[in-house]
């Protein structure tokens, strides 16, 4: 083994503190992985209204068709599953490897899945079956060891009077926020935090019209009722434990603090009968890494239909997903996200203790290299057979005294649909933190590594928590990378930009590119869909810029500034500002 001493030149990660054991969000980020339900009357019409399957997710039907509540409350009596069983479903969580649970005590239909003694619309007083779901929940969960976690809709709700968005049934001018929490809001959650034992959080959601005054009452209310119970982002106005990324949002790079996903397992929350485009369990596997990497939970959602079953393809897929976890969930649970904040076109990295795990997405090759990593690698072994150690290299590079790790992949099996090779370091892993070419020649520079820079007094441009810019909203801001070329020559230049499906393209803002003495302009284009794991919901648009040559290897400067930019005003929702929602630049070795 050889080994340098480290550049100074080079900037180095700082170490990462632990985490104290009084920590309420520790069960909760150790976890990584959790069950999602959403169930209740939205079931029963199973994506299809008036005799037409609707085109959105299955619990929006009553708000889509503007459904009268009296109307929708014909659902009721029908409510009466045969085949509910609690003890199967958390069982289920179990074999997938999810360890904690989270299913919809009231969505945004108001109507309370559980036992109400404050509302009368509730499973218990209003259905035929005259049962409590989430009693038998609690009672599951506490035997198998699964924590219980109820999700609630504090704003939204179609039922109540001054509950909000049903514009329908009621006069908007005469709801009363205050009123409906001191009705509804507060009492249920009262009841649903003394009822059932020990509850690990309240998944809140929407908080489209809901004051930060009223968003913190209920915050204490919570906190009041169970101190340790988790109150997640989306109470809004930041006042939640951790934050919540957009449904099915995979970020772009390690993002900070605690985050969570919540994600579909086809295209619908709630059941829809006719909606079959299932994730395949290779994808599933693949985001829970992905996210894990960057230090994002996984709450991943399943469906019952009317009669309380799961559907079949829901839990073959939860099941390949538990099965890949009995190997490899020490790289998952309990793991801090990767030490470098970009993402490798190998795979992802997570990180327990002294040990940094490498999670190959194809077969790597027999000579495989890692840029960048510091500490000094005592030995390598796969999860999969750990038995059996791969030699390894350690050395800088002449040029640009760039750390380097060389491994000997030979008699690597590789075990679709990721294999991942634990290296056990003398110390928790120290890395160069400015963007590094990579051994295949790619230099990643997305967001979260620039900085923000304006000619303006003050820029409004800034870097959302998400890892994409956010109000990029004038020709003054700019973006700006320090990065570390170890092989000179000449490169693709490609912007990455992206938008939620849901929202009309903002693009056709014109860039100018700058490094050294060159500059590119381009317009950003949205026909050319980058394939990958987020390109269903949130695609990535290449935009290509042309070419850059560099002379000498070392370190390089470049800017990203916008010279004119499109900006639709419908295109502003809760989600996006309507600015340019940049993802990343890509320098990849032009081919000769």
């Amino acid at each position: 083994m050889s080994r340098g001493k480290i550049s100074p030149a080079l900037p180095t990660a700082r170490r990462v503190a632990p985490r104290r054991a009084a920590d309420p969000l520790r069960w909760w980020s150790d976890a990584r992985f959790g069950l999602f339900i959403h169930w209740g009357l939205y079931a029963i019409p199973a994506g299809v209204w008036r005799g037409k399957r609707v085109p959105y997710i299955g619990e929006w039907l009553m708000f889509r068709e503007k459904i009268p509540v009296a109307t929708y409350a014909k659902f009721v009596p029908r409510f009466h599953p045969r085949h509910w069983d609690a003890a199967a479903i958390v069982r289920l969580a179990r074999e997938a490897g999810q360890r904690y649970l989270v299913i919809t005590a009231k969505h945004h239909d108001g109507f309370a899945m559980y036992r109400s003694a404050s509302n009368p619309y509730n499973v218990f007083d209003a259905t035929p079956w005259a049962h409590d779901p989430l009693a038998d929940l609690a009672r599951e969960c506490r035997r198998q060891g699964v924590k219980l976690c109820f999700y609630y809709s504090q704003d939204l709700d179609w039922h109540h009077p001054d509950g909000a968005w049903n514009t329908w049934d009621y006069d908007p001018a005469k709801k009363s926020p205050a009123r409906y929490l001191r009705e509804k809001v507060f009492p249920q959650l009262t009841e649903l935090l003394t009822n059932y034992g020990d509850i690990g959080m309240i998944w809140f959601d929407t908080p489209l019209t809901i004051s930060r005054e009223h968003s913190a009452a209920i915050r204490r209310l919570v906190k009041r009722l169970q101190p340790r119970c988790l109150v997640s982002g989306r109470i809004g106005h930041g006042l939640g434990d951790y934050r919540q990324t957009r449904d099915n949002y995979l970020p772009p790079g390690r993002l900070r603090g605690g985050w969570e996903t919540c994600a579909t397992l086809n295209h619908t929350w709630g059941y829809k009968k006719h909606d079959h485009e299932w994730k395949s369990p290779a994808n599933l596997i693949t985001t829970l890494v992905d996210l894990a990497s960057k230090g994002v939970n996984y709450l991943l959602n399943i469906g019952p239909d009317a009669d309380g079953r799961v559907p079949a393809p829901s839990a073959g897929r939860l099941r390949a997903m538990g099965a890949w976890l009995r190997v490899n969930g020490e790289a998952i649970y309990g793991t801090e996200p990767g030490p470098f904040d970009y993402e490798h076109p190998w795979g992802r990295m997570t990180v327990k203790d002294h040990t940094l795990y490498l999670h190959f997405f194809a077969k790597p090759p027999r000579s495989f290299r890692l840029h960048g990593l510091h500490t000094a690698v005592r030995s390598v072994s796969a999860l999969a057979a750990p038995g059996k150690k791969f030699a390894h290299l350690q050395s800088l590079d002449a040029a640009t005294g760039v750390p380097v790790l060389d491994l000997d992949f030979t008699d690597l099996r590789f075990i679709a649909p990721v294999t991942v090779v634990a290296l056990h370091l003398a110390a928790p892993p120290v890395v160069v933190t400015e963007a590094l070419q990579q051994p295949d020649g790619a230099v990643p520079l997305i967001a979260p590594l620039a900085r923000v820079g304006t000619s303006a007094a003050k820029p409004g441009l800034r870097i959302g928590g998400n890892g994409l810019t956010e109000n990029w909203r004038n020709t003054d801001d700019w973006l700006q990378w320090r990065f570390t070329l170890l092989r000179p020559g000449t490169y693709d230049v490609t912007v990455v930009t992206t938008h939620q499906h849901l929202e009309p393209w903002s693009g056709g803002h014109t860039l100018r590119l700058e490094c050294g003495d060159k500059i590119l302009r381009h317009r950003t284009r949205n026909d050319i869909l980058i394939p990958g794991l987020r390109s269903i919901y949130f695609p990535q648009l290449a935009t290509p810029f042309g070419r850059l040559t560099f002379a000498r290897a070392g370190r390089h400067t470049l800017r990203l500034q916008a010279q004119r930019l499109i900006l639709l005003r419908k295109n502003i929702t809760h989600f996006s500002d309507g600015g340019i929602q940049f993802v990343e630049i890509r320098l990849t070795p032009a081919a000769t």
